[in-house]
């Protein structure tokens, strides 16, 4: 299953016309880089028009009841699509699990390990978030992080599905599929990187000159 890395609602109306994609995940640094200081609000509820299925919105705020109140905020705009995406720690913990109590789905985010995945599934996410690319920065290989997740997860019979994200090539996507993610997030450039590969090219443009040189 794929997400859309993304909050240009440009794009993702584009993307989703391909009958590919399954959700949206955002974060403060997708839309600093591509909206700068836009409504925070506009942009969701335009990101959730043009989109389907749960769009994570991260929470920016640092302590536990500052964060519930953006958290009730931020679903109040779409109950039935808004997922809050929390940032892994001791406090996200209780803002997560405070959260699944009431009912909201959830995104732990910027998870690195194994066990930290773990505790955010064990706490009701909804998802856990693995970073591919910078557990790869790390010097780490992110593929036994996923597969020892999916295993746990299997084992005990928990709800949460593991998201991969920071996918920098699109061979980071098959590696995350093969190892056991449920969902990958991907930036719309990888995305479409996805589609080509010179042979096929190649044969599609034989075929087509071959038809409309027919005859001749």
């Amino acid at each position: 299953m794929f997400f859309l890395d993304s909050s240009d609602p440009k794009d993702i109306l584009d993307l989703f016309a391909w009958g590919v994609l399954s959700g949206v995940t955002t974060n403060p640094l997708i839309i600093a880089r591509e909206a700068g200081a836009v409504d925070l609000g506009e942009r969701i509820r335009d990101v959730v028009r043009v989109s389907a299925g749960h769009v994570s919105v991260e929470l920016t705020a640092e302590t536990e009841a500052v964060m519930i109140e953006e958290a009730l905020g931020y679903h109040a705009w779409a109950p039935d699509r808004i997922c809050i995406k929390v940032p892994f720690n001791e406090v996200g913990l209780r803002v997560n699990h405070a959260l699944v109590q009431r009912g909201i789905p959830t995104n732990v985010t910027c998870l690195m390990s194994f066990n930290q995945a773990y505790l955010a599934a064990l706490s009701g996410a909804t998802y856990v978030s693995i970073f591919s690319g910078r557990v790869r920065d790390m010097g780490y290989d992110v593929r036994p992080v996923i597969a020892e997740t999916r295993a746990q997860l299997d084992r005990e019979g928990l709800r949460a599905r593991i998201i991969v994200g920071s996918i920098r090539h699109f061979m980071d996507v098959n590696e995350a599929l093969s190892a056991g993610a449920h969902v990958v997030t991907v930036p719309p450039g990888i995305l479409r990187k996805m589609l080509h590969n010179p042979k096929t090219d190649e044969t599609i443009l034989e075929f087509n000159t071959a038809w409309a040189n027919r005859g001749k």
